[in-house]
């Protein structure tokens, strides 16, 4: 049957959840499955903001065809023309002839890209601060160009004071019932991922991202709708969890990931391990970091944790050590793969510090100090511990050195 959820008297989530996907754009793991939201408006005309993937095609348009009741679609905003937002926009089309489609000039460009249907007679063309009515109901467009599309915009209804913010404040996850932020303990289930679908989804762009932010500091924001992930809402009925958090700080956190700022002085250690020698030292490090009073220190295998967890810790961390066996004579593979990551992905702003192992001719360090350091305001802390083989008492006392460097940069 039917899944839909009023957000206001008039503003109804007709979108669904999936976990059935194991892979978000066939790269990032999605244990717990995504949402893919959309809003329908029923005014004196009727506004769809975005569609589906077309995974969750069938409970889309059942929804819609329950929510319509009957009436004509007269518009569909596009956002944002990724596919697991306009995949169903064509069956939108033949099943809503008469709809007009609302986008930018890039948008039309991407939509027949990507599809076939006529668009001329059912384009209606925005720009930056266009408003379009429905009745008592008045939208307004602002440009969200390359967070993380050419194409996106957003949506403010000055009516509800809701923004559609396309893929800004989404999070991987799929819904449980509960549709709004403060139905669930947002910090403790959701904001992992929400960090992770932002460092690796929009994190590279960080500077358009502010842009963004400039543009809907300027509008009182009572209700957030992003694409992917719960609604957030800043008047709340009384059937919520005591200990949510409302809009503004989760715009804070934005704000803190787009400029690269860390939520937290701590450490994140990422390690490339072939027999254990190399985890044996991250191990040590972490010991003594801890002893030093170090809390939250984060510890991953990169052979066994997906990139994308990594990234989205360091993104969190003020510290990150990388520690590396030294493999043909370069970085281990997994360890590679990280770094081209985390570079490729605009990181700034951090404080790091590496540990290489090799046997015969220790590699790894100045290879993995190479990709890091052309990062922007990267501070790179000494020593650079070198390990040959296993930890003997001098790579101890190395460690012991770099760990009260790490304490005394954090203090600082």
């Amino acid at each position: 049957m039917f899944c839909t959820q009023n957000i206001t008297d008039d503003i109804i989530f007709v979108g669904a959840s999936d976990r059935r996907l194991s892979l978000f754009e066939n790269a990032f793991p999605l244990p717990e499955g995504i949402t893919y939201n959309s809003y329908i408006i029923l005014d004196e005309k009727t506004i769809l903001l975005d569609t589906v993937d077309k995974a969750v095609g069938s409970v889309f348009f059942e929804n819609l065809a329950h929510v319509l009741d009957g009436r004509k679609l007269d518009y569909v905003v596009i956002n944002h023309m990724e596919p697991d937002h306009a995949a169903t926009l064509e069956e939108l089309v033949l099943r809503y002839p008469e709809v007009k489609i609302v986008g930018n000039a890039t948008t039309f460009k991407l939509i027949n890209q990507f599809f076939t249907f006529e668009v001329e007679s059912r384009k209606h063309l925005v720009k930056e601060g266009d408003v379009l009515s429905t009745g008592t109901h008045s939208f307004t467009f602002y440009m969200a160009p390359m967070v993380h599309w050419p194409e996106v915009m957003v949506t403010y209804d000055t009516t509800s004071k809701a923004l559609f913010s396309a893929d800004a404040f989404g999070t991987f996850k799929a819904f449980s019932g509960n549709i709004f932020a403060d139905q669930v303990n947002f910090e403790r289930d959701w904001l992992d991922e929400s960090r992770r679908y932002y460092s690796n989804i929009v994190g590279k762009y960080g500077m358009q991202t502010l842009n963004l932010l400039k543009k809907i500091a300027e509008h009182d924001i009572q209700i957030l709708c992003p694409l992917h992930g719960p609604i957030w809402r800043q008047k709340t009925t009384s059937n919520v969890l005591e200990n949510r958090h409302d809009i503004s700080w989760y715009i804070d956190k934005y704000q803190k990931w787009a400029s690269y700022t860390p939520e937290e002085k701590t450490v994140v250690i990422a390690y490339a391990s072939i027999y254990g020698n190399t985890e044996n030292a991250a191990h040590i490090l972490a010991t003594k970091l801890a002893e030093k009073g170090v809390c939250n220190i984060e510890m991953f295998d990169v052979s066994v944790t997906h990139p994308s967890y990594i990234l989205s810790a360091a993104f969190r961390a003020s510290h990150i050590v990388f520690a590396s066996s030294t493999y043909n004579m370069g970085i281990f593979a997994t360890m590679e793969t990280l770094l081209h990551d985390i570079k490729d992905h605009n990181l700034q702003n951090r404080t790091v510090a590496f540990i290489e192992n090799g046997s015969w001719s220790p590699q790894a360090g100045k290879k993995m100090r190479a990709l890091i350091e052309p990062l922007k305001n990267m501070t790179i802390l000494e020593p650079l511990v070198s390990i040959k083989s296993s930890v003997k008492e001098d790579v101890a006392n190395a460690l012991d050195m770099l760990a009260t460097e790490i304490v005394t940069s954090l203090k600082s």
